[in-house]
């Protein structure tokens, strides 16, 4: 819609994504507040592409996705870009739907390690029970949530190639593992759980929490509507925003009688919250934008998971339909002594070259892959503003394996030679053809780690660059009830606020921010 017919509310929600549409949605269960989502992108309930689960990788670089180029990198793949969706339901409307409860050392180290007081693994798990609707709910499973608005299934074993790979898994030391059982698999590998209802549309943040409360009369939907700057009064509350319709649009003012909460995700919240004033000030100074508050850490400790990728030709013919074609994941160590696994795996049913293929590496239309992933990455990479101009995109430079021990490179070597341990078991003899790429001529580390750099990808997680922690951490911009320090009447709630990445894929904890970003608001309400 190009312009509000209502403008004031108690409380505006900016951004529609995993967090966003959970936080609007739980605010506005109270009928005698006023809610507003503000979303860039268009309502998704009339997209397939977007609501049918398994067409997701349609959707990168496509026209929903704000398909953020990264900065030139010392030791990465240039080339590499960061999806991040343009549409309702946010990230959860255009991925894979992979569905984890985060490891309970991931949880507490963000109040143990950070200062992140109350975020601990019971506040998660029992956030995790409250969102969701699982199929192992029941007496054997009593963390499981029955009667929330997410879905989370169990992927079918369907794939025989998927099958194989689970007991080459098991035959190389990695026995299988059911997940979200509320233990943590250090070492193991399984088919996933997905959050996608049973007819194969995906429990997207919208799916879930707004499509079944659009008759709300106290809330109220705004889409393509793209936020250009937070508004504040005199005492530095937060008042509103100021929106557009397009890019050449009149401003339209949208205010906030109580709250904003900004949940544009890990590499649009830092870039609000800089052209609102708040953010390190020499680089805003720089741009000419007034100093509200200097928060250095705006836009700093950038994480991710690194992914690579090793390719064979099937030599059967592959499935031909699955729920998401990316449904089992393996996890290990690659040393002793860890609480957490260090390397991670997808297995994805379908050839994977987009950026082997420019290298010159050989494809296929009928192959498999395994993407080794670093789960906790040291390199720290920040987003920084390209210009004043709302409209230009910003800075996002990851800084892949630039970590001083390098660990983040030697795990993803060691990655690489244990998918090809996997690759030899006899439950994948029938199976495994050529190997495509890395390929049977790139054996030492240094060639291996020269393949990574060229061709390695990303997992899409990025976080960390509106992180909360203590009260008095200057490099942390929020205190641990998701408050902007320096200023009132302003919150953000998404992956950005993460002190340090999940292990496992992160879409499940980013909406459980969005539940507990509620509860903090309706708390403060009533104090």
């Amino acid at each position: 819609m190009s312009a509000a017919a209502k403008t004031d509310f108690d409380y505006i929600v900016i951004g529609g994504g995993s967090a966003g549409a959970a936080v609007a949605s739980r605010l506005s269960e109270d009928p005698s507040l006023e809610v507003a989502l503000v979303e860039a992108g268009p309502d998704d309930r009339d997209l397939p592409e977007i609501l049918q689960l398994d067409r997701w990788m349609e959707l990168l670089e496509s026209g929903y996705d704000w398909d953020y180029p990264i900065e030139e990198q010392e030791n990465g793949n240039s080339f590499m870009r960061h999806a991040r969706a343009k549409v309702m339901g946010g990230c959860s409307s255009h991925n894979s739907c992979i569905a984890f409860w985060a490891p309970r050392e991931d949880i507490d180290e963000w109040e143990q390690k950070f200062g992140a007081t109350g975020w601990t693994s019971d506040l998660a798990y029992r956030l995790y029970k409250q969102l969701e609707t699982n199929e192992d709910a029941g007496p054997d499973a009593p963390h499981h949530g029955d009667s929330g608005p997410v879905h989370l299934m169990n992927v079918p074993a369907s794939d025989p190639t998927g099958r194989a790979m689970l007991e080459a898994c098991e035959q190389a030391g990695i026995p299988k593992a059911h997940f979200n059982t509320g233990d943590t698999v250090i070492n193991g590998a399984g088919f996933f759980q997905i959050n996608r209802r049973a007819d194969g549309t995906r429990s997207s943040s919208s799916v879930s929490y707004i499509h079944p409360i659009m008759d709300r009369k106290n809330f109220t939907l705004l889409t393509g509507l793209r936020a250009k700057e937070l508004t504040f009064d005199d005492a530095n509350r937060c008042t509103g925003v100021a929106v557009v319709d397009n890019a050449f649009a009149k401003t339209h003012q949208l205010t906030a009688r109580a709250e904003v909460v900004v949940s544009t995700g890990a590499i649009d919240s830092p870039k609000l919250l800089m052209l609102s004033g708040i953010g390190p000030a020499a680089q805003l100074e720089e741009f000419g934008i007034p100093v509200r508050v200097d928060s250095p850490g705006v836009g700093e400790h950038l994480q991710d998971h690194p992914e690579g990728v090793i390719q064979w030709e099937a030599r059967q013919p592959m499935t031909q339909t699955s729920t998401q074609w990316w449904e089992a994941g393996i996890f290990t160590t690659t040393e002793d002594g860890l609480d957490r696994p260090d390397l991670m795996f997808h297995y994805g049913s379908v050839p994977f070259d987009m950026h082997t293929l420019r290298q010159g590496f050989p494809t296929t239309e009928n192959g498999f892959c395994l993407t080794p992933n670093v789960t906790h990455a040291r390199s720290r990479g920040t987003v920084k503003l390209r210009s004043k101009d709302f409209r230009d995109k910003p800075k996002v430079d990851p800084r892949y394996f630039t970590d001083p021990e390098g660990h983040d490179m030697r795990v993803m070597v060691a990655g690489i030679r244990k998918a090809r341990e996997i690759a030899a078991q006899p439950a994948l003899s029938e199976w495994v053809g050529t190997e495509l790429y890395p390929g049977a001529d790139i054996q030492s580390d240094e060639q291996i780690t020269e393949y990574i750099r060229k061709t390695h990808n990303t997992v899409y997680h990025p976080a960390g660059t509106v992180r909360m922690g203590a009260t008095g951490d200057r490099m942390s911009p929020l205190d641990p009830e998701l408050r902007v320090k320096g200023v009132t009447g302003l919150r953000v709630a998404d992956a950005s606020v993460m002190p340090e990445l999940t292990t496992v894929n992160p879409n499940i904890t980013t909406m459980m921010i969005g539940e507990r970003c509620a509860e903090l608001v309706r708390a403060a309400r009533t104090a």
